[in-house]
């Protein structure tokens, strides 16, 4: 094979990339005619399940390039172009450098239009009111377990789960402090506490545990005080320059959260979903035994099962559980209907495409 020079290589990605930019403005303009023909038939802008299918081909088809930067990539090139649609703001508890703003990004790029809460409830009240068209909130974590306050939140609110999603949650101690035996506090939301705690315990047994609103918040408390650290994500590190000390404290190495976004309508049947359901059953002798019965009497896979307490009176439940299917199937839509005959309260939460599971 003849001698290239650098010169010449280098020319050659030039070329390449003047290519690339060629397609992106086809591809923009292509997209352009998507969102005049989704406005004509009254469809809406955004739909998550396309995207997951466009990623999930194209990830397929790599090559050198390493599937997961084709994801990263092609995440932001669909964000620049649905920002040319319909410019999407998207509710997060905040600040940024929160795992829930990690998350947000993560799913829509960096093009869209971000409103952080301070609050859980507050997400959920941004896209109630319109002021976001979507939510995104963490609703449980592979170690730690559910997050109360977004459940809470769904049940007692009308919003609905339009998609999923998983984020591998890799915590760091953040610290200006001079080395670990210099931390006499360290400030983090509760569930990062809980998902690194034996770490802490072995690692910095005589530091007091501060906890904080969330992880970003934790970061300023240590920004202010010299022998204080925060457990909080490598992007709250860069954001706020707080020294990373220590990386991937967590107890368990496949730390994941589950984040769910939230919108005014689930999704539509795609052959591959979810669906949450909220039901509360008659005081009895089996009755919730019952209940689920019926949907292995419809051949309906039951993925997960909490309860929750109903608030309306002590000691009394309400039942979580998230089933393989669609609303709209004939045995799902036929169980639940089943479900209310036995039940006092059923509450559909929503249906939407099942996210691929992280091992």
């Amino acid at each position: 094979m003849a001698h290239v020079s650098l010169d010449d290589l280098r020319k050659r990605i030039d070329e390449l990339d003047d290519a690339i930019l060629t397609a992106l403005d086809e591809r923009a303009r292509v997209v352009a005619d998507v969102g005049r023909a989704k406005r004509d038939a009254k469809l809406p802008t955004y739909d998550p399940d396309r995207e997951r299918l466009i990623l999930d081909r194209l990830a397929a088809r790599a090559g050198r390039f390493p599937p997961e930067a084709i994801r990263a990539v092609y995440r932001e090139v669909m964000s620049a172009c649905l920002a040319l649609q319909e410019p999407l703001k998207i509710a997060y508890m905040g600040p940024e450098g929160t795992f829930s703003h990690a998350a947000a990004r993560s799913f829509f790029g960096l093009t869209a239009t971000y409103t952080e809460t301070t609050t859980i409830e507050g997400v959920f009240d941004a896209v109630v009111r319109r002021q976001a068209q979507h939510g995104v909130v963490p609703i449980e974590n592979s170690s730690e377990g559910s997050v109360a306050h977004a459940l809470d939140a769904l049940v007692d609110g009308n919003l609905l789960i339009q998609a999923e999603f998983e984020l591998e949650v890799a915590l760091c101690l953040l610290t200006r402090a001079s080395g670990l035996p210099a931390i006499e506090r360290v400030y983090s939301h509760p569930q990062p506490l809980g998902q690194c705690r034996v770490w802490l315990a072995k690692n910095l047994a005589g530091a007091q545990l501060v906890q904080s609103p969330s992880t970003t918040a934790a970061v300023r408390e240590a920004v202010a005080d010299p022998r204080a650290a925060a457990v909080a994500s490598r992007l709250a590190s860069d954001l706020y320059g707080v020294p990373t000390l220590r990386e991937r404290i967590q107890d368990h190495a496949n730390n994941v959260t589950r984040f769910v976004m939230v919108s005014h309508e689930d999704a539509p049947r795609t052959g591959s979903d979810k669906t949450t359901l909220a039901f509360s059953v008659k005081d009895g002798r089996g009755a919730l035994m019952r209940a689920l019965a019926l949907f292995e009497e419809e051949g309906i896979n039951l993925t997960r099962i909490e309860s929750r307490p109903s608030r309306e009176k002590p000691w009394d439940y309400i039942f979580l559980v998230d089933l393989e299917g669609h609303r709209t199937d004939e045995n799902l839509a036929r169980a639940i209907t089943r479900l209310g005959e036995h039940s006092t309260m059923v509450k559909h939460l929503g249906s939407y495409p099942r996210a691929t599971r992280k091992t």
